[in-house]
């Protein structure tokens, strides 16, 4: 179990922390306003440096997806309560992330910006590629915001799981002390003649 979790947790660090290296394109259409051609374009060209890039790199990527959903499944066939909770939520948020990577940022990347065309920082920004650009940035966000669920819903079944196990003491002291209590019950009725 806990090379799962191990597993899970790296996993969607790793693609966190992938997803961040996007944050030089992402901040500059998502949290500066107002909105500038100059900031366009930067995003613009860094999502066509990424269509860009060697295709082995998408390939390691895809296989770590693969590890960490394969690894959230096999640990949710476990059927405990815990996994049934945390493990099912765990799912539900990765897959939202896959879905909306394979659907909505790969298709946008590949049909858009596989080539920009020639520009100088002043030029104003086409229309056709103003919508993609935000959209991309949009997804990369709730992409990372699902990967965190994801992070902090494995944080809380090790909690309970450890919450779980420090209780183990008590309810045996207790077991113990109502068996005593029995057997002391059982023994005084039958030293006490009828």
């Amino acid at each position: 179990m806990g090379v799962r979790a191990s597993i899970v947790v790296c996993v969607t660090s790793f693609l966190l922390g992938s997803l961040f290296t996007h944050w030089i394109a992402d901040s500059l259409t998502l949290w500066k306003s107002p909105v500038t051609d100059e900031h366009l374009w930067t995003a613009a060209l860094y999502y066509s440096i990424l269509t860009k890039g060697p295709v082995q790199v998408f390939y390691v990527l895809s296989a770590i997806v693969i590890l960490g959903g394969t690894t959230i499944f096999l640990s949710f066939r476990d059927g405990e309560a815990g996994n049934l909770m945390f493990d099912g939520g765990s799912i539900f948020l990765y897959g939202t992330t896959v879905i909306m990577y394979m659907y909505s940022v790969l298709p946008n990347l590949c049909e858009k910006f596989t080539s920009i065309p020639l520009h100088s920082e002043t030029d104003v920004f086409p229309r056709s590629l103003r919508s993609p650009t935000l959209d991309l940035a949009s997804n990369h966000l709730v992409c990372s915001v699902a990967l965190t669920g994801v992070l902090i819903l494995q944080a809380g079944r090790w909690w309970a799981e450890l919450s779980d196990g420090d209780d183990e003491p008590y309810l045996q002291e207790k077991e113990v002390d109502s068996t005593d209590e029995t057997q002391s019950a059982a023994a005084s009725g039958a030293a006490r003649p009828d």
